[in-house]
């Protein structure tokens, strides 16, 4: 297989976005982000992250390099997949934090907690 170029990949993450229904991008004022990096946990990789900031607001950023590094290997489709899976779970971080919840925000710190207690084990 092949690794997706940056303009494919932001291309099909446009797709995705366009998906989101729109009432549901209130306050998310820094929109959708790209970053070539690639970030890491240990072996996990951060294919996305919701963010807010005082003065910008609320944002999303997708990290190109953690896709690559995950899906190097895999068919379009699957790159497809993990892109609107995570559009998704990270607008689920939007909701919840509009909403004054951070349900997955404690799921995902528990998960990490137990991957990187596993790999230190």
């Amino acid at each position: 297989m092949a690794i997706f170029s940056i303009d494919q990949f932001t291309q099909w993450l446009e797709e995705a976005v366009e998906r989101v229904p729109p009432r549901y991008l209130r306050e998310l004022t820094g929109g959708f982000n790209v970053q070539e990096e690639c970030r890491q946990e240990g072996d996990y990789y951060i294919l996305g992250e919701y963010i807010e900031d005082g003065q910008l607001g609320g944002f999303i950023v997708f990290y190109y390099g953690s896709f690559v590094s995950l899906l190097k290997d895999e068919p379009e489709e699957v790159w497809n997949e993990e892109i609107i899976d995570t559009v998704f779970h990270e607008m689920q971080h939007h909701l919840e934090s509009m909403a004054g919840r951070d349900d997955l925000a404690r799921q995902e710190l528990e998960e990490l907690g137990r991957i990187l207690g596993q790999q230190k084990g």
